[in-house]
């Protein structure tokens, strides 16, 4: 039992007196399985680590009974830090904040000797030599993009527990898109794991730290019962990304026990390629029939108007994940509404980019609180040279430019040969800083910022290592150079550069779990969000649920924007290219009508005659100029005058319907076209098929079925 003084307790209190009702409602559920459903911005970080607290203030659990893990080392420590705050967190005797891989190799390093004996291992720092060795004999290339494609299929097969022997049976099943012919990916994975056995000992990457983490617990009943006699209580962030193996994981720790609180988002869920299922947080209720399930849809990071937006977004998604979406409630002031923008070409959506940044910047935005996210890695070259024309400082998060750099590669060499150096003494934290400054002053580091632009640019990459090692070192007390260089390796095959002050440029994965002031979402053509590879040639969907996927890329982005988000697109890529793109399908009946990027039109005669006609109100006449507004026969600024019970009616009838001839229910009609008619009530055949989205082909399906059912309700 935890000894709590008045003081404790009365400091306890007051911190919850600080959360909304939710919160509160998900820190005091009982001890037991607990699942939050928290949606982006809802303080789900406030909310487990209060959580915490409150089960060691309470004599639940000892707080160096409690591990919480998560996905990234900067979640893990921001998890430490707020635990510090509260004075659970840092030290021996204290709450555990890691991550997976962290956790396990800890586990991993204390019970190896049990488990294996004296047989040497080695943390294996970068896996690309050793693909490279193995793609090379299985006849594939071993090009930088040909072994990133690689590492990845066997991350991706390691996490969802497949072996090499498996792998291509799996690629069939599950219909996978393997990066070249699946045998030959199963080659190089064979050949990956057997060339980590080595003449001094085995080298251990950090997906077999869970496998063997995993495999300890499982097969030796000593070691669990000391590791389950250490951690008793189990906390999972952003339970939505974790993989099979993750999970084996902590099923292992857990053993029959339950007390675990997971908190996730299955509309976040945007790592499937990686072998992440929410899979695991939807079914959390069916393991547990007895848990606790709160929903966090407070949004204290975004304006209302973002908030609005966001909820239009995910509101469209279909499917499983759907069902579980969490209505965000905007709590910040009002702010301004997003702004949408169509440009002829690439180049001018990078340039107008630039100059609302240039503005933003002029009127006191920080650079740093300024963020432009694209699909993929590729698109930023556009914005990278149109923000150096305006003399905008900037980074490229997930790119490869930052450690490719000459003078970054000389300093991390650098480092390495201080790290062989048998005089310097074993520094750790604080000291490990002073160190790194130390060498990097050699190359230029100073404590002022020099003049020139190269030198610039030199200082900056050189700053942006010391402040990387002191905030690695913030979080692991106990890192030391070898430490060290192994997470700058890391880093450059992840593509996980370190924070320079300036404008971000990053994809909408390396996004995840970050957030600005302003937010430029870019590229929202189809092809590129959603990508290609999920549609077919004629831009029909080939796969729903990769399709569902992007529209959730589309929703993480912009729930990262606290107050300014605008979004835009391109008709071409190249300037004086043709126009053959069309926007996203995403934005179909987000963008308003009185933007200039809305411009719906239907062509009504030959080439000869007016090209375009606009649709009319039927309320005020004016011009319909975006998808749900010409659907519904009005502008949404216009009164909706709609039989809600016609509309109930018409919904009951669509869902047995599209069950008897085994449809989804949208495609007997949408929402959309539900709406309409619940609001036009159609009389006969023309009215019916004068509303959008009811050719020929559903007015003989339908037609009859619709206007009975609207013949009854005026005859009710």
């Amino acid at each position: 039992m935890v000894r709590v003084t008045a003081a404790s307790a009365q400091q306890a209190k007051l911190r919850l007196d600080e959360l909304d009702a939710e919160q509160a409602a998900a820190v005091r559920a009982p001890r037991g399985p607990v699942c939050v459903l928290a949606g982006a911005g809802t303080g789900k970080t406030r909310t487990i680590t209060h959580r915490i607290a409150h089960l060691v203030s309470a004599g639940h659990v000892r707080a160096d009974q409690v591990l919480a893990v998560t996905f990234t080392a900067r979640a893990a420590g921001e998890l430490r830090n707020r635990l510090r705050a509260l004075g659970l967190g840092g030290e021996a005797g204290q709450v555990q904040a890691r991550t997976f891989h962290a956790a396990a190799l800890r586990q991993l390093r204390y019970f190896w000797p049990q488990v294996v004996g004296d047989v040497p291992w080695k943390l294996l720092d970068r896996k690309f030599p050793v693909v490279a060795q193995a793609a090379g004999r299985a006849g594939l290339g071993t090009d930088t993009e040909t072994l990133r494609d690689l590492t990845g299929e066997i991350e991706w097969a390691k996490g969802s527990l497949i072996a090499p022997e498996d792998y291509a049976a799996a690629v069939a099943r599950l219909q996978r898109d393997a990066p070249f012919e699946a045998s030959k990916v199963a080659a190089v994975y064979a050949g990956y794991e057997s060339a980590k056995a080595t003449s001094d000992g085995i080298l251990l990457d950090f997906d077999d730290l869970l496998l063997h983490t995993a495999a300890a617990l499982e097969d030796y009943a000593s070691v669990a019962e000391e590791f389950r006699g250490r951690y008793r209580s189990f906390v999972v962030d952003e339970y939505q990304d974790v993989t099979p193996l993750q999970q084996r994981v902590l099923d292992a720790w857990l053993g029959e026990r339950d007390d675990l609180t997971v908190v996730g988002d299955a509309n976040q869920t945007i790592y499937s390629f990686t072998g992440a299922s929410p899979a695991f947080l939807l079914d959390f209720s069916r393991r547990f029939p007895d848990a606790t399930v709160i929903r966090l849809e407070r949004d204290y990071r975004s304006t209302p108007q973002v908030v609005s937006l966001a909820n239009r977004v995910i509101g469209a998604a279909r499917g499983r994940i759907a069902g579980t979406r969490l209505q965000l409630i905007g709590q910040r002031p009002e702010g301004p509404e997003p702004g949408f923008a169509e440009y002829d070409d690439e180049p001018a959506e990078a340039a107008a980019a630039a100059k609302a940044i240039a503005a933003l910047l002029e009127k006191g935005t920080p650079a740093s609180e300024i963020a432009i996210l694209y699909r993929i890695n590729a698109q930023s070259e556009a914005y990278e040279q149109a923000l150096t024309e305006a003399g905008i400082p900037y980074q490229v998060r997930g790119g490869e430019g930052f450690f490719n750099r000459p003078d970054v590669r000389q300093a991390v060499q650098e480092l390495r040969k201080a790290g062989a150096r048998d005089d310097l003494p074993d520094a750790r934290g604080a000291e490990l800083v002073t160190l790194v400054r130390a060498v990097l002053a050699r190359l230029g580091l100073t404590n002022e910022e020099p003049v020139g632009v190269q030198a610039r640019e030199r200082w900056s990459a050189l700053v942006a290592l010391v402040a990387l090692t002191e905030e690695l070192a913030g979080h692991e007390p106990e890192l030391d150079l070898p430490a060290l260089l192994r997470e700058l390796a890391a880093r450059a095959e992840a593509r996980h550069p370190p924070t320079v002050q300036g404008v971000t440029l990053a994809s909408l994965h390396a996004a995840k779990g970050l957030e600005w002031d302003a937010v430029f979402l870019v590229g929202l053509a189809d092809g590129t969000l959603p990508i290609q590879h999920v549609l077919g040639s004629d831009g029909t969907v080939s796969d729903e649920a990769a399709l569902e996927e992007e529209r959730r890329l589309l929703y993480v982005g912009v729930t990262r924007a606290r107050v300014h988000l605008q979004l835009s697109w391109a008709l071409a890529r190249s300037e004086g290219g043709r126009k053959v793109r069309r926007r996203s399908r995403f934005l179909n009946g987000l963008v308003p009508d009185d933007s200039p990027a809305s411009r719906i039109a239907q062509h009504t005669t030959d080439r000869r005659g007016p090209k375009r006609v606009h649709p009319t109100c039927r309320v005020c006449g004016r011009p319909l100029l975006n998808t749900q507004a010409t659907m519904l026969g009005r502008c949404s600024r216009c009164p909706a005058d709609i039989d809600p019970e016609l509309l109930t009616a018409l919904k009951d009838w669509r869902k047995e319907k599209a069950d008897e001839l085994s449809l989804p229910h949208f495609v007997v009609f949408s929402d959309t076209t539900l709406t309409a008619i619940a609001e036009q009530r159609p009389a006969d055949d023309g009215a019916l098929v004068s509303i959008p989205g009811i050719g020929a082909k559903k007015l003989q399906t339908y037609g009859a079925d619709v206007l009975a059912i609207i013949r009854a309700r005026n005859n009710s």
